[in-house]
């Protein structure tokens, strides 16, 4: 099974994982492969650095979805049948949307959206990057407007952050700090006046700035919104386990990433959310393992390095220099291999697809089409790939 075969059906593909194992390529890989299969596909991605952007040869990308010319895949010889869309998220643009969206009118839209507290508490939220990367994939899917939605996740220390996010906005806004100022009669409002009123007057007094004043009309103006926020976020959440979502695990085989992967593969299952599979990324390839001996040939240590000083023209110090580098691959691809067992072993039946330890960084079109000669190559292609790499 390839991932190709995963989302078959699918309307929605979340990339999740910790920080630093290759989401966003496998992401952009992921959205390529089905786009060129003829699906008018869009990828989605919260990418500081840009590397979305970059792999597919554009400069930038903003907060709308913008189509990449086929003629840039063609160049490759990439096919592509179907169209594919890219974006990268802002997260504060996404907020403002939803005050719009939600606003009773313009004049409570535009009086939320210039006030000072508002503008603090959505860059505060829009740090919470995990539920506004959600917020527009739940609006780009009742749009309706593409066959697949690929979601590279915001870069976090933990995949678990993701699948959390609607909650933490739903405990936000019903939280009872919240409520306190939005009840009705304004009862916070009048605490914090009489309580702060001589502090908050030194402030405009120093600042020129009324905070109290803006205070009072951002819990007045976000009070009217309150409901829809959190009826929106529940909705949200709705859409992470219906049948059209899948979750594919894009991880690495050191320990640490396993053990947090089998354990986020477990809150999925819990959750009762769709898991489709795993993509484990820079795998060691164990050379010995696969060919059964190094270069065709059973020789020990001593014999490999003389046949490697006869092809380096008798450079005896770098031949050892590059057995000794071998043997530190070895042992990478023997703790992988071991890694990967309990990975296996842990995930029952669920689908596992390897991407090796490449020789270059995948930081463009090419280099998304080589991994996706793994991510939808089947075992038997996977292996021609390797033997005509000289493994």
């Amino acid at each position: 099974m390839d991932v190709g075969d995963l989302l078959e059906d699918k309307q929605i593909c979340i990339c999740a994982g910790s920080g630093g194992v290759g989401k966003t390529t496998t992401s952009a890989a992921i959205a390529m492969g089905m786009a060129a299969r003829g699906l008018k596909v869009a990828v989605l991605t919260i990418d500081p650095a840009k590397r979305l952007a970059n792999s597919l040869g554009l400069p930038e990308l903003g907060n709308e979805e913008r189509m990449i010319e086929p003629e840039r895949f063609a160049a490759h010889g990439i096919e592509m049948k179907g169209e594919l869309w890219a974006m990268m998220l802002d997260a504060k643009r996404t907020f403002d949307d939803l005050v719009e969206r939600h606003a009773p009118d313009e004049e409570a839209r535009d009086r939320i959206l210039q006030n000072r507290i508002y503008k603090e508490i959505s860059n505060a939220m829009a740090g919470s990057q995990e539920y506004m990367a959600m917020e527009k994939l739940y609006e780009l899917h009742q749009e309706a407007r593409y066959d697949l939605l690929v979601l590279d996740t915001p870069p976090t220390r933990h995949a678990l952050d993701f699948i959390d996010a609607p909650e933490r906005m739903s405990r936000f806004i019903e939280g009872r700090s919240l409520q306190f100022f939005l009840k009705p009669g304004r009862l916070g409002m009048r605490v914090v006046g009489r309580s702060g009123g001589v502090l908050f007057s030194a402030l405009k007094r120093i600042t020129g700035i009324d905070l109290l004043q803006d205070l009072s009309e951002f819990f007045q103006s976000f009070g009217d919104m309150a409901q829809g926020f959190s009826e929106r976020a529940q909705r949200v959440k709705e859409l992470l386990g219906q049948r059209g979502t899948t979750f594919l695990l894009v991880t690495a085989p050191q320990r640490e990433a396993i053990d947090e992967g089998v354990f986020f593969w477990r809150r999925l299952k819990e959750a009762r959310l769709p898991f489709g599979g795993v993509v484990v990324n820079k795998v060691h390839r164990d050379f010995v393992a696969m060919n059964g001996a190094v270069a065709g040939t059973d020789s020990p240590e001593d014999d490999l390095i003389a046949e490697l000083e006869r092809f380096l023209d008798g450079d005896g110090d770098l031949a050892a220099t590059v057995y000794e580098n071998f043997e530190r691959y070895q042992a990478l691809a023997a703790r992988d291999r071991e890694n990967l067992a309990r990975l296996t072993e842990r995930l029952d039946d669920d689908c596992i697809v390897c991407v090796p330890y490449l020789d270059e960084d995948v930081h463009d079109i090419e280099g998304l089409a080589q991994v996706n000669a793994y991510l939808f190559g089947s075992a038997t292609e996977r292996r021609e790939i390797l033997e005509k790499s000289g493994v």
